[in-house]
């Protein structure tokens, strides 16, 4: 294909670098034709005759120092045409002491932990890690050397754990849909174990993985003897039924049932086809909203499953923000002074999403993601005579994502991305173009990084713009450093499926580090960092952002960690986007700021976090201050419970707050922040949970001193404006569900929710009164229950065979 000839030609030119190279382990699987019962007591036949992998060695704290034999690990593999199957003997001399903490799938908890590392074409660049704990609960993840592990992708394989007078055993099936792998008759696959004993905080591997070098992938082992197999079809379907319950102070309960339907399509052995059919998003978590008085919109975490599973392509160059699909519509309409809106709609709904992604043999990764929202509505009244009319807020709109990740020299790439939006009719179009590169040279010592983007986008007024970004790093040994610098322009825009707050200027930052490789006497690990930042407004060369920051990490010989570091702004910044006016700034002076962290031991049935934290403006008495406290106790493996306060305080605050002819109105505000939030799970086994999460957030900003901006970003007092312009805004939100996986990917999900919201211009500060008004005629509440059922082709073909 032309692209991939172009592509690899490119790396030609911009990379003279060889594999990562070293004596690696290896262990040969044999082939089974028996029916292994995932059981845990490894007593088929073909167990006994399979070639055993052991000699783990220490990954951290004491890197490289070899198993105690009373620990000592051995571990098996066998494989049929369908999976492979994975069985560990993890010896213990103290098999009651084994930590087992009952946690929900993909939290490791406080447990013992196994897992095994595969990657399918052995190239250095991907695992697929699959995770046990010793109390049976699964983890699985995607893993790069780029973004690290992303626990949000979900397999279904099947797996069993028994503790024994020994210690503990683990035995898994991974089937062939699990894994993606080239299509040859002789497979070659990376392969790495590991083992932590919880404990004693310390984390085993059965390859070595040297922490010296900046990379652990590419030190993985190799599997061998996996040949001839014929994969079954992959086509998973997961119908799904919901139904909602509604009520609240101001409406009438009322009842809504919803299906749908996903699909999982195996294209090949490495390309998947997800989609998704009138989606469901009732149940994801709620977002953490607060008062925000800035000049950029607030952003919040994605939790639709569906743009957080194996997404780790399409998050390349950070030019997808996926919470723009389906985004509360925006409602800044224009409006005549007699038209007011009186039915608005709460989000914009999704049509369809489907996505397909994978990579082949010779590493191209491709990602293609598409979703379709529908037409929204607003209506709105004219107070004059009564008539209403329809305002579109949102178009149909279709978002897309497209993207070729060429990988090469098992710790390189090369990727082009691009995203696009396209609306119905006169409304604006975006698109989005992204060149990006990561080399490292063959003993993974030095690393190059960057890119090129460009955007375009066709409104009443077409712009373009582009983002470059270069980053140079030495990322092994105990002293690492690196520098890099970015360069956006003024029209560099990605906001409508990005998120972008600043443009117009260009940043040079820099990092040197130290950190203990092995233990000393005094800590178990230990790293101090050195930073600097600067931000340049580009029409005027003023620094509009500056840092110097010194910060130290480090667990002591208890396994408690302490952390803590300095902030110092010794130049004044110009702020060019606070006015919410184009070239006018605020002039910020300098400061001062410092943080401390303490955690305990988690280890322990009560720990405790600690983060207080200060910045002081050098020569004023303005400051914010705060502290978060986060005490848990672990009652026994079934049932714990998290509490967090947070107490952040901004004293002679200054911000924008109005306009006012053709003034730009700030204040000298005070603030104060109170959240508390309470998490509490009950876990039955690791397949049966009950969650309880809590929050209740109270925001309070009341104006002391009214002032004028000034052109040279001063400000000057202003006796005239009389708006009250003072914020005081609550929130709660209480979640309590119900989780039951009652077979390999079926899940039955119960969910109470309640929340409120109040914002109003009177200043009370009496905690009391304001949590009491929050509830009053406000309160909203959601019952819903959720079945979704996972439905394998191969298991079905069969049903419909004995029927």
């Amino acid at each position: 294909m032309t692209y991939k000839f172009s592509i690899t030609l490119l790396f030609c030119i911009t990379a003279s670098f060889f594999s990562f190279s070293q004596t690696k382990k290896s262990i040969t699987t044999n082939k089974t034709n028996e029916s292994v019962t995932i059981d845990a007591d490894l007593n088929e036949a073909s167990w006994k005759n399979a070639e055993i992998a052991t000699d783990f060695v220490m990954f951290e704290p004491d890197n490289g120092k070899p198993i105690d034999e009373k620990k000592k690990t051995e571990v098996k593999i066998l494989y049929d045409d369908e999976a492979i199957y994975v069985g560990a003997l993890l010896y213990d001399d103290e098999p009651a002491k084994i930590m087992k903490e009952i946690t929900e799938r993909d939290d490791f908890g406080t447990t013992d932990a196994f897992g095994i590392f595969i990657n399918g074409y052995n190239d250095g660049q991907q695992d697929f890690r699959f995770f046990l704990t010793a109390a049976g609960g699964q983890l699985d993840c995607l893993a790069t050397e780029q973004i690290g592990e992303d626990f949000s992708w979900n397999a279904i394989w099947d797996s069993k754990v028994k503790i024994t007078d020994f210690g503990w055993v683990v035995e898994m099936k991974i089937p062939y849909a699990a894994l993606r792998f080239s299509p040859e008759s002789v497979q070659t696959w990376g392969l790495n174990f590991v083992r932590e004993i919880k404990r004693e905080r310390r984390v085993y591997t059965w390859t070595h993985v040297d922490s010296k070098i900046g990379a652990v992938i590419q030190q993985a082992g190799v599997l061998n003897g996996i040949k001839n197999i014929k994969t079954p079809t992959r086509l998973f379907l997961i119908p799904y039924s919901s139904f909602y319950l509604n009520a609240s102070d101001a409406q009438k309960t009322k009842g809504e049932f919803k299906g749908g339907l996903d699909v999982k399509y195996g294209i090949n052995d490495a390309f998947t086809l997800d989609a998704i059919l009138v989606p469901d998003f009732g149940q994801t978590k709620f977002d953490n909203v607060i008062l925000n008085l800035g000049p950029f919109e607030q952003q919040f975490n994605e939790n639709r499953p569906f743009f957080t599973e194996g997404t780790d392509l399409f998050s390349k160059g950070n030019l997808l923000y996926s919470r723009r699909i389906g985004q509360t519509p925006d409602l800044n309409l224009n409006l005549a002074d007699n038209e007011f809106i009186n039915e608005f709609p709460s989000a914009i709904n999704l049509l369809n999403a489907m996505k397909i992604s994978g990579r082949d043999k010779d590493g191209m990764g491709i990602g293609f993601l598409n979703a379709i929202t529908e037409k929204t509505t607003a209506s709105v009244s004219n107070s004059d005579n009564n008539s209403t009319r329809q305002v579109v807020v949102s178009p149909l709109t279709n978002y897309n994502v497209t993207v070729f990740d060429q990988r090469f020299n098992k710790n390189s790439s090369v990727t082009f991305i691009n995203t696009n939006v396209t609306r119905n009719g006169n409304f604006r179009d975006a698109n989005v173009t992204g060149l990006l590169f990561d080399l490292n040279n063959k003993t993974n010592k030095y690393n190059v990084s960057g890119g090129l983007k460009s955007s375009s986008i066709n409104d009443v007024k077409n712009t373009n713009g582009i983002n470059a970004s270069l980053y140079l790093a030495e990322t092994s040994g105990k002293f690492r450093h690196s520098i890099g610098g970015d360069f956006i322009s003024k029209d560099f825009d990605n906001n409508d499926l990005g998120i972008n707050f600043k443009t117009n200027y260009y940043a040079i930052y820099g990092n040197s580090n130290y950190r203990i490789l092995n233990p000393n006497k005094t800590f178990n690990t230990f790293r101090i960092n050195l930073n600097s930042y600067f931000e340049f407004y580009k029409p005027t060369n003023q620094i509009q952002s500056s840092n110097f920051n010194v910060n130290i990490n480090s667990t002591n010989k208890k396994n408690h960690f302490f952390g803590g570091g300095i902030n110092f702004n010794p130049f004044k910044n110009y702020d060019y986007y606070e006015p919410r006016v184009a070239n006018r700034f605020f002039v910020n002076p300098e400061n001062l700021g410092g943080w401390f962290y303490f955690s305990s031991n988690y280890n322990n049935k009560f720990a405790l976090d600690i983060n207080p934290y200060i910045t002081h403006v050098l020569n004023q008495n303005r400051y914010e201050a705060g502290i978060n406290v986060s005490p848990r106790y672990r009652f026994n493996d079934k049932f714990s419970l998290v509490y967090s306060f947070d107490y952040f305080r901004q004293q002679n605050d200054i911000g924008f707050i109005d306009f006012e002819n053709n003034d730009i109105i700030f204040a000298r505000r005070d603030r104060n922040t109170f959240t508390n939030a309470l998490t509490s799970k009950f876990s039955i086994s690791s397949v049966m949970n009950f969650n309880l999460s809590v929050r209740h957030y109270w925001s309070l900003a009341e104006n002391n001193q009214i002032n004028t901006l000034n052109a040279d970003g001063s400000l000057s007092p202003n006796t005239t404006y009389t708006n009250n312009k003072n914020s005081n805004f609550s929130s709660w939100n209480l979640d309590l569900s119900y989780s039951w996986w009652f077979a390999p990917g079926s899940q039955m999900s119960i969910l109470y929710r309640n929340n409120a919201a109040t914002f109003d211009r009177t200043i009370n500060k009496n905690f009391g009164s304001n949590f009491s008004n929050l509830f009053d005629n406000n309160l909203n509440h959601v019952l819903s229950i959720s079945v979704r059922y996972f439905i394998d082709y191969n298991q079905a073909k069969n049903w419909f065979r004995k029927g």
